[in-house]
């Protein structure tokens, strides 16, 4: 009997066994670890957005039924507010939001959406690694072909060493070495995840070149953009020259707002781009959820006004801080990211028990697996094994760290450093 699934693009996408987040999911760590792992926080939305939410699900009939396929009038004319001035070579018109808008149903979705509409079986996506493993899925499920391109790391087990984003480099000749006639879309995510590079001017007007070349989409995942530091500046690849007409932008409430289970997100392009995407997206979802629209609009309305952007990006430094202050006790190195919430830390130094008792889900993974395992089972700390987003190839590239998520509370940060400290006696 045939199978009733696409078992290929399941198995491509990796389906055939176990993902991270199955591994290092709650059910199989200790109960009272203090998780590290997933990228959600520990605290609510602010109060005014919440209060903007109850107040669109209690007094806002229209937002509980369905909302327009482009997203809600609020949000798309605040995103367009919010954002137009960074898009200044658009001129005084700014962004429109009836054409260059369009609401997701989380940034996810956005993605999938822009490469359902764009991708014909074969075509190949440009994937920069590590990647988010969500990439390689929607990509494969949609007939592509994911073609990756390292970011090449600092040296690694420098005692005290503190490299920086900038540090995480692309090979440019390589990235034009992957180019083929199929190449169709280049997948950017900046601030990146889980590195923490910002990609300077310098490095996307290389990927424009490239882009505009070879006549490539570029997808440009920018989802932390509100979470920067120490003044980096976030620079939209969509603003260079020759690149606003082929790129998409994708944004998400849920990054920006602490509302990541809402699933409000957004893409920003040129309307050619933005109706595909659409028809896409209007198929997938139909529409997205009404009142929680209308929360992330009172969200980038009030931002300005109730300094929250800049507010917040303090706090997050704060908290960042302290879990780089854990590691620099511990003598480990790390990558000091320039945005994102995600510290990246070189376990290469860290020597497993001989015979210690790993189970069988293990097997086959990069060693990070084996050490973010150790970790959580007897330091009760969980951290992510960042080899999951990186190929069968280049394996041997993530299994040298782990990620640490710091969008956590200070008090939770520093009891999960207390415990790390157990690692001392495990470090050569």
């Amino acid at each position: 009997m045939a199978s009733l699934v696409k078992s290929d693009s399941l198995r491509q996408a990796g389906a055939e066994r176990l993902d991270v987040w199955s591994i290092f999911n709650p059910t199989n760590m200790p109960k009272d670890s203090i998780n590290l792992g997933q990228g959600f926080m520990s605290w609510a939305p602010p109060d005014f957005i919440l209060e903007a939410a109850n107040d669109a699900i209690s007094n806002n009939v229209m937002a509980n039924h369905y909302s327009p396929a482009r997203g809600r009038p609020r949000l798309r004319n605040a995103i367009a507010s919010h954002y137009s001035k960074e898009f200044t070579h658009l001129g005084q018109k700014g962004l429109d939001p009836e054409t260059e808008i369009l609401v997701t149903a989380g940034a996810n979705e956005g993605m999938y959406a822009a490469l359902l509409a764009y991708l014909n079986p074969g075509d190949e996506v440009i994937c920069i690694e590590p990647f988010f493993d969500q990439y390689t899925a929607s990509i494969i499920f949609n007939g592509g072909v994911p073609v990756y391109v390292p970011l090449h790391p600092p040296p690694a087990g420098q005692t005290g060493a503190k490299p920086t984003g900038k540090d995480w480099r692309v090979d440019f000749d390589e990235l034009r070495a992957a180019i083929t006639p199929k190449t169709k879309v280049i997948i950017l995510n900046t601030p990146h995840n889980p590195v923490g590079k910002m990609f300077n001017r310098s490095e996307l007007e290389q990927f424009a070149k490239v882009a505009i070349d070879n006549n490539l989409l570029v997808l440009s995942d920018e989802v932390y953009d509100c979470l920067t530091y120490d003044g980096h500046e976030h620079i939209r690849i969509a603003t260079l020259p020759g690149m606003w007409e082929r790129t998409i932008t994708v944004g998400s409430a849920g990054k920006s707002f602490a509302a990541t289970g809402w699933r409000i997100g957004w893409l920003i392009a040129p309307p050619q781009l933005i109706q595909t995407a659409l028809m896409a997206s209007t198929r997938i979802i139909f529409c997205v959820n009404g009142p929680l629209q209308e929360a992330a609009a009172v969200g980038l309305e009030l931002a300005d006004s109730k300094n929250f952007f800049q507010t917040q990006r303090k706090e997050y430094a704060e908290r960042r801080d302290v879990l780089m202050e854990v590691f620099d006790n511990l003598e480990l190195s790390y990558t000091i990211p320039d945005g994102s919430y995600f510290l990246l830390v070189d376990i290469s130094r860290i020597v497993l028990p001989e015979n210690y008792d790993f189970p069988a889900i293990l097997d086959g993974r990069g060693r990070d697996f084996r050490v973010c395992w150790f970790i959580a089972q007897e330091v009760g700390v969980v951290a992510i094994p960042p080899s999951e987003f990186y190929s069968k190839d280049h394996v041997h590239i993530g299994e040298n760290f782990a990620r640490f998520a710091f969008c956590k509370d200070p008090e939770t940060l520093k009891a999960a450093g207390a415990r790390l400290q157990k690692l001392k006696q495990y470090l050569k």
